[in-house]
């Protein structure tokens, strides 16, 4: 039987799970993203030209891929057909029937509401909060519901509508117009021909022997229940969601790989204890072009957090990690990693449920010497200079976890895959998105 492998954010999201997703399909017959809607952004560079998802899986590009869109998704029609433009999808790329959709309302909805009070929790404001309320409120709309004939729920669109207009009119925002309803109705019809039960697709091809690869977007951090709540996504992030997310049963999951950066990032509100608010934080920003790929947002940047992904691997029992970024570093005379936090005089290792006790968290920090020469694109473990090697190996110790990917560029050959990494010996066979390993 083929590998189910699930590949999950370690961290605040942006770690790089685009290029690892890209990088992996190669092996897989399916790829699939369980969560989340087009506030995501997977970035791919291959030879030099770039390309940004914020639905679509990564693996769109591979020839042959089949890739769906699972029901613990939110989609917005319009930014799906958007997406898809002059991409050859032929047959191979479905949306499942029983995902939610993103309505007209919902995006105008979160922007109103950000602008009276929001407490700064810096959603990206298309409309994905507000599709997950309506969701858990039982009052959405599934693609099931919408993909034939409007028929009878013409009348339900008009009354929601209404409702929504009435808000935002509180709101001192001006209605939306009738006329979006026929709008969403033609995106609709436009996205009608990927319409699929995509968990019964992809149950049958897992019982023929066929590889799946479930895709996450943001990251553990910011899953609904275990992340930094409220300064979170609104769905479930973790390696738990692509269970629900697709509807497949949690026997048939082989593992989990996480992906982290060999720093930290993150997007909007919310706290940070390693965050460098310095020249060695703009330093990454800039070198690491860490801006976001949706929002065009700075991202806020930090030091290696061990503590953080100690606990994105508790909660997905990650088997290997792929370091992305490591590239970023190579100027720097001096690392900082931070093994631990202080709470109130008292040390920790874990991270504090209570946002505000996380926020007056101070880092323990071990510092170690920086390699000061480049490693853009090694692709030997063995090539990379010594301290760099001792620095992966240190993240390996702190974590408990084998890197088993490293990253060392946006190029997808800019890669390093190690050999006799356990547990994934299967990798060392192939290769991997035409990078042989190392």
């Amino acid at each position: 039987m083929g590998v189910r492998l699930i590949v999950v954010g370690a961290q605040w999201g942006d770690e790089g799970k685009g290029k690892v997703v890209d990088l992996l399909a190669e092996t897989f017959d399916v790829v699939a993203r369980y969560q989340g809607g087009h506030n995501a952004g997977h970035t791919v560079r291959v030879n030099g030209v770039e390309r940004v998802f914020h639905l679509l899986p990564s693996a769109i590009l591979h020839p042959g891929k089949i890739c769906v869109l699972g029901n613990g998704m939110v989609i917005n029609p319009k930014a799906f057909n958007d997406e898809i433009g002059e991409i050859n999808c032929d047959g191979r790329l479905f949306v499942s029937d029983r995902a939610h959709l993103i309505m007209p309302w919902h995006k105008e909805l979160e922007r109103a509401r950000s602008c009276y009070g929001k407490d700064g929790i810096g959603t990206t404001q298309r409309g994905i909060g507000p599709a997950y309320v309506s969701k858990s409120a039982r009052t959405g709309y599934r693609i099931c519901d919408v993909a034939g004939q409007f028929g009878d729920l013409w009348a339900r669109l008009r009354k929601d509508l209404q409702e929504a207009n009435e808000e935002l009119l509180d709101h001192n925002v001006g209605p939306l117009p009738g006329t979006c309803l026929n709008d969403f109705h033609g995106e609709v019809q436009q996205l009608k021909p990927f319409v699929a039960d995509t968990s019964l697709l992809i149950n049958k091809a897992i019982r023929k022997g066929k590889s799946v690869l479930f895709e996450g977007a943001q990251g553990t951090m910011l899953d609904i229940d275990h992340g930094t709540y409220p300064y979170v996504t609104s769905s479930n992030t973790a390696a738990g969601g692509a269970c629900t997310g697709i509807g497949v049963a949690p026997t048939l999951i082989t593992g989990t790989i996480g992906v982290v950066k060999a720093y930290t990032t993150r997007v909007g509100g919310g706290p940070f204890p390693t965050e460098l608010d310095d020249n060695i934080g703009a330093y990454l920003q800039k070198r690491g072009r860490e801006v976001g790929a949706s929002t065009g947002r700075t991202r806020r940047c930090g030091w290696f957090d061990a503590v953080v992904v100690r606990q994105a691997i508790m909660l997905n029992n990650f088997n290997a990690l792929a370091l992305t970024k490591l590239d970023v570093l190579d100027d720097l005379p001096g690392i900082k990693v931070c093994v631990g936090y202080l709470l109130d005089g008292s040390e920790s290792c874990q991270i504090p449920a209570r946002t505000e006790d996380l926020a007056r968290c101070q880092p323990v920090w071990q510092t170690v010497p920086g390699w000061l020469t480049s490693t853009r694109g090694i692709t030997h473990f063995s090539k990379l200079p010594y301290q760099a090697q001792k620095y992966i190996r240190l993240i390996e110790e702190l974590c408990d976890v084998p890197v088993k990917i490293v990253s060392t560029g946006p190029e997808r050959n800019e890669t390093i895959v190690r050999r006799n990494v356990e547990p994934f010996g299967w990798m060392d066979d192939i290769q991997v998105g035409k990078v042989a390993v190392a």
